[in-house]
């Protein structure tokens, strides 16, 4: 028998905040962002979470692929998307502000140091366990909002990192007991919450949270361009800093891939 997913009682936490947020989870899809981006173009804008056992062609950022895991027939990921609309000041930094809410979530004291890499990764000692993407469309009835998904897949069991760039870490190295539909309860709530925040008051409630979780501060970095420098952390609205030979490169396009000098010893 399938575990429970406590859908109800997700919908019924975010009630207060998110009124009417469908909670759906679904045995196989191609990927829950393209579902609910989907959606969205056929002007179904409605607030929605949706989870999957299983994704067949999950996406990541530049067009990375995120294939989903299974472990003696349960989930070995969680991957999940939050449609809803938002209307922002401004949208710098809004997949940082998710990886706060995320990263506090799986590690809410600091002790197994959930670090993220800017723009949208989740790492521990070096490793990727989780990643972000974020995603708009526009809206089709005339109103400012835009719709926004959120999709998001972390490793909880066990993964080869065979044709990865970044060798996987998983949720199971420190809580053995994790599973899909838990940490769906844990995240989701606070998750809602923030990117709420967020869209009230853009990055600044989140900057030095993300700075304290930052991996990629202080340490030497590489560009998709070439360029290299010391990062230098981020700025308030969310924008890399980075210290080259040339003088201080401020990013904010996350189409640029960055990359750590991996550390010595």
């Amino acid at each position: 028998m399938a575990a429970p997913w406590f859908e109800e009682e997700i919908a019924a936490a975010v009630a207060p905040l998110l009124p009417g947020l469908a909670v759906e989870v679904v045995d196989e899809i191609d990927s829950t962002s393209s579902e609910l981006m989907r959606r969205a173009r056929e002007g179904r804008a409605q607030p929605v979470l949706l989870a999957a056992r299983r994704q067949t062609a999950g996406r990541g950022r530049m067009g990375r692929a995120w294939q989903s895991a299974q472990d003696a027939g349960e989930p070995a990921s969680l991957t999940f998307s939050l449609g809803l609309p938002l209307l922002p000041r401004d949208w710098s930094g809004l997949s940082l502000a998710v990886g706060v809410s995320v990263a506090e979530s799986l590690d809410p004291s600091n002790e197994v140091r959930v670090a993220l890499k800017w723009p949208n990764d989740l790492w521990v000692e070096d490793r990727k366990v989780g990643g972000i993407l974020i995603e708009t469309a526009l809206p089709q009835d005339g109103t400012a909002e835009r719709y926004l998904v959120i999709g998001i897949g972390i490793n909880i069991g066990a993964r080869e990192d065979t044709g990865m760039s970044t060798a996987p870490a998983w949720i199971a190295q420190w809580r053995p007991d994790a599973t899909a539909p838990r940490l769906l309860r844990e995240i989701v709530p606070p998750l809602v919450a923030h990117v709420l925040l967020f869209g009230d008051r853009g990055f600044v409630p989140f900057a030095e949270r993300f700075a304290q979780r930052d991996i990629l501060r202080g340490r030497e970095v590489q560009l998709s361009d070439g360029t290299t420098g010391r990062c230098a952390g981020v700025g308030w609205g969310g924008e890399l800093l980075v210290q080259t030979p040339a003088g201080m490169k401020t990013i904010t396009s996350a189409e640029v891939s960055v990359r750590p000098t991996p550390s010595n010893g």
